[in-house]
């Protein structure tokens, strides 16, 4: 039998963790696999998006580097989904159901509103043009979900919360990398061409932090998955990166 919210919210409220196996109230299953779903949809949108740029690495190391985080993003995928296999999700059948390659118009602008199809991030859905571009789309999304990802490690529901601690290792690698690539470009056309990828990334990225006023936000961190609002994680990310930049003589769009 299914245990109530008021139940379950007290329980975390107390610091108990939610265990595999638990009959979990609507609210909290529908908000726990919602969050799971967006993440393993944008792991696997993100490693077909990158596999196509992996010949575009200017020497054999990159292309290893880039084929190495396209393998993280898979692995990052499998483990959400062996989790969502809890809640009847057959992750065979589930990759083999989406277009994950899929990309739509460049000069589209989404925000933060949904679309159809998969539940990958809004950002997923836009196509990466060529190796500098890679690096800044790795640089800026590393950091986001750094952000993102951190407090899942301590989430109330502790299966998500246990595989999250490698998961997060990785992402802070993707982004050192993409930081230590563009660090390494020197000449002008090339700053140039990072300085572009980052005034058309940076405004998507951010919309990946959701709306101020989101619902789910509010419900994620009632039952005890996130604790920080989307505005305060977003300000979080803008300080990380607004230094990293900096760091790489590359400017702040806007500022």
């Amino acid at each position: 039998m299914a245990m109530d919210d008021k139940t379950l919210i007290d329980r975390i409220a107390n610091g108990e963790k939610i265990q595999q196996g638990e009959a979990l109230s609507s609210g909290y299953r529908a908000e726990l696999m919602r969050l799971m779903v967006v993440f393993a949809d944008s792991e696997l949108a993100g490693a077909a998006g990158f596999a196509n740029v992996i010949n575009c690495g200017p020497g054999l190391r990159e292309r290893q580097v880039a084929a190495q985080i396209v393998a993280d993003k898979f692995d990052h995928a499998e483990k959400a989904l062996n989790l969502l296999k809890e809640f009847g999700v057959n992750p065979a059948t589930y990759v083999a159901s989406h277009c994950w390659d899929a990309r739509l118009s460049r000069t589209l602008d989404l925000g933060s509103r949904r679309i159809g199809g998969d539940k990958r991030l809004n950002v997923f859905h836009y196509p990466i043009q060529g190796w500098t571009d890679a690096l800044v789309l790795s640089t800026l999304m590393g950091a986001a979900s750094n952000v993102q990802l951190k407090e899942l490690r301590n989430c109330s529901y502790a299966p998500l919360a246990e595989v999250m601690e490698n998961i997060i290792k990785g992402e802070e690698r993707h982004a050192e990398l993409g930081e230590r690539g563009l660090a390494n470009i020197t000449d002008v056309e090339s700053t140039a061409s990072a300085q572009g990828s980052v005034d058309y990334w940076y405004p998507r990225v951010a919309a990946t932090f959701g709306r101020a006023d989101s619902e789910h936000n509010r419900h994620f961190r009632d039952y005890g998955l996130v604790k920080q609002t989307n505005e305060s994680r977003l300000t979080e990310w803008e300080g990380k990166v607004n230094d990293m930049l900096g760091r790489l003589g590359l400017s702040v769009p806007g500022a």
